[in-house]
């Protein structure tokens, strides 16, 4: 069985655990967590990062941070997974849905604007397969409206748009390291910060409401309750086993992109015979092949398509059903303008295997198998 996904892993990264717990030193903020940090930062040019429990966790300090409160709006596409809203719903506010671009399955910039009330705090654009959104636009009617920008980057790690990282572009990007990331660490994720005025209020959030993390860097003698918090940190082990896959990022990145540049060759004739339909990266987006996935004429078709798979030994799945069709998206939130692109793409995109280590003949393998599903 080929899976759908194999967690990356680098051999150094059980010398860096074991080192962790040698120094007895596990939990947060160790080493390893300031390496990350520094690492990210440095990768990336944002002003300040923060490793954090997950991508979830994350995108919960920057509504913290941006200050969100009951009855706030916040725009977003509905195609996305659950923490992107969760985040939101937990402060009192309410996610406004709007549909999303059938080429790239990101959030419709041109249809953000009429979606914005005297109640609308924030925009958050969620960078699909770590493909961008059209952010210059975007950051546009952000700035025109007074609204803040935090960026779902979940996806995105060493993905571009117009030479500047994604995460980097708003006011605050959130990147997970979730086992079915590019990298991972378990459970984890990182907040980036662009303003260096809302550091210290940051640290103080990820430290349960302290002042711990000025402590630690000598600043002052002792450490107090200062402010609301929670506990963010994730544990230096973690940091540790992620730390070991940056080392080789660029090597994982080449890896990934080999295996979607593949893929793409290997079913092309698929796309321009008009059975199929594949990815679209736009001009100025540099993507780190997340994923790659394909879609078919409808949902019908889809799941016969991963069911033949299935038969050849291959997993492939599906991906996010849309939030304003959930009970909790019911509850919770609502859908400006019409819903012409978000429930019929969803309905048609399967995602095949890919990770670092799958091989040129697994690729091939599972192409394959999809050019022999179609020529029937």
């Amino acid at each position: 069985m080929i899976r759908f996904n194999v967690p990356p892993y680098c051999e150094k990264a059980m010398d860096y655990i074991r080192e962790c717990v040698e120094n007895q030193k596990i939990c947060g903020d160790g080493a390893y967590t300031k390496k990350c940090n520094q690492w990210l930062e440095q990768k990336t040019g944002t002003g300040k990062c923060l490793l954090t429990t997950s991508c979830t966790h994350a995108t919960e300090m920057a509504a913290l941070l941006a200050e969100i409160k009951e009855g706030d709006e916040v725009i977003m596409p509905s195609y996305t997974f659950v923490s992107t809203a969760d985040a939101f719903v937990l402060r009192g506010a309410v996610p406004v849905f709007v549909d999303i671009r059938p080429d790239t399955m990101n959030i419709d910039e041109n249809l953000i604007e009429a979606a914005i009330t005297e109640k609308t705090r924030a925009i958050v654009p969620v960078h699909y397969a770590g493909v961008s959104c059209e952010m210059d636009k975007i950051m546009e009617i952000a700035e025109k409206y007074n609204l803040l920008v935090i960026e779902d980057a979940a996806q995105g790690i060493m993905s571009t748009y117009k030479g500047k990282a994604l995460g980097t572009i708003g006011d605050y990007g959130c990147y997970s390291f979730h086992e079915t990331k590019n990298y991972s660490m378990g459970e984890g994720g990182a907040l980036l910060i662009r303003d260096e005025d809302k550091v210290e209020q940051a640290e103080i959030i990820r430290e349960k409401g302290t002042n711990r993390s000025k402590y630690y860097r000598g600043q002052i003698d002792k450490y107090t309750w200062v402010d609301f918090g929670s506990s963010y940190l994730p544990s230096d082990m973690n940091a540790a086993y992620l730390y070991a896959q940056l080392e080789h990022a660029d090597e994982i990145n080449e890896a990934r992109l080999a295996c979607w540049n593949r893929y793409y060759e290997n079913l092309k004739p698929l796309l321009e015979a008009g059975k199929i339909e594949l990815p679209v990266i736009p001009e100025g987006c540099v993507h780190n092949a997340h994923m790659f996935y394909i879609k078919a004429k409808d949902i019908e078709e889809r799941t016969r398509l991963i069911s033949f798979l299935g038969e050849h030994d291959i997993l492939s799945v599906f991906h996010y059903i849309p939030l304003h069709t959930s009970p909790a998206g019911k509850r919770f939130g609502r859908f400006h303008g019409e819903d012409r692109y978000t429930t019929r793409e969803s309905e048609r995109l399967a995602r095949l295997p890919m990770y670092y280590g799958l091989t040129m003949d697994q690729v091939d393998y599972i192409s394959g198998v999809v050019k022999e599903f179609y020529a029937k």
